[in-house]
């Protein structure tokens, strides 16, 4: 038994530094009457594909033969199946074991081979030889210039796609056509507000003549709107809150207020009481008094803001 243990150690040792087997389709280890074949199947190792290694056995009449546990004999691979068919013995006495293992190549392997394994043949026992499996094709070098000037694949020019290019710039322009808009907008309205009482009165009152309700018949909403304009220029320049007040309101709360004057007060009097017979009491307005209104409503607010600028200087001098 030592004799035997001793001449396995010495064989083992002797295989590790027999050089491995070319790489074939099929490998023979055959020895000592039997018949051993490695079949694997692709011929070479694909990472993307799974590899199948088929061992098949033939003992002599007489003569038992098996295959060890192969599982940490493949280098390079993982395993993912294995199974062993059924024995047959022909009709001579010979029996065949066959013995189907699926192999899944790791794709950083260095190598890919079967490493020796302890055969066990009647009441002899060897190492067999290691297999290499033929690894991947080498892959084409990649030539720096494809990386510098990479060429552009363009799909090919048809209408579908000549639509899309001039539906996506449609979209793009109504997207910065939108933008502009919002843009101008938020511009005016920050200007607007930086204007002084009487500058944003007249830019009102431009406005407003600009919207030609007159020539259109809307005497009423004109009226309403130039009353607005004096109202409000009123509640910026002198604080109180002529558009919320009726005209009786506004003239009790002018009369008591030190900016108004009396000549300015009969002259806002007549303005609003004219405007109020054809917002309210339904008189038929005319051209010419719209007209007449409108200048009236412009006199007072360029007059009412000089008055407010001298004011304004008469106060800084008495300081």
């Amino acid at each position: 038994m030592k004799h035997q243990l001793s001449t396995l150690c010495a064989l083992c040792v002797l295989c590790g530094l027999i050089a491995p087997l070319a790489a074939e389709q099929v490998a023979d280890l055959s020895r000592d009457g039997a018949t051993i074949t490695v079949d694997a199947s692709p011929r070479a190792v694909d990472p993307s594909r799974d590899f199948y290694v088929t061992f098949t056995v033939v003992s002599p009449p007489g003569v038992k033969a098996s295959l060890p546990d192969l599982r940490d004999r493949f280098q390079g691979f993982t395993v993912a199946e294995d199974f062993t068919e059924n024995p047959i013995t022909e009709k001579d006495g010979k029996t065949t074991v066959v013995s189907r293992w699926r192999l899944e190549p790791e794709p950083l392997a260095r190598r890919y081979r079967l490493a020796p394994f302890v055969m066990t043949v009647g009441d002899s026992t060897f190492a067999t030889a290691p297999v290499l499996f033929d690894p991947p094709s080498a892959r084409e070098d990649v030539s720096g210039e494809m990386e510098v000037n990479p060429t552009k694949d363009l799909p090919p020019l048809s209408w579908k796609l000549v639509g899309i290019c001039a539906a996506i710039l449609a979209g793009l322009l109504i997207i910065l056509a939108v933008a502009y808009l919002i843009f101008r907008r938020i511009r005016l309205a920050v200007r607007v507000h930086r204007m002084s009482p009487i500058e944003r009165a007249l830019y009102e009152l431009d406005k407003l003549l600009k919207k030609g309700l007159p020539g259109r018949g809307f005497y009423k909403d004109f009226y309403v709107e130039l009353t607005m304009v004096v109202r409000r220029y009123i509640e910026r320049q002198h604080g109180v809150r002529a558009p919320n007040l009726t005209t009786d309101e506004f003239l009790r709360a002018a009369s008591s207020n030190a900016a108004f004057t009396k000549a300015s007060l009969a002259e806002l009097k007549a303005f609003l009481e004219s405007a109020d017979l054809v917002k309210f009491a339904g008189l038929e307005a005319t051209p010419e008094m719209a007209d007449g209104a409108t200048g009236k409503a412009k006199n007072y607010l360029t007059a009412d803001a000089h008055q407010a600028k001298d004011a304004v200087h008469e106060n800084g001098g008495a300081k």
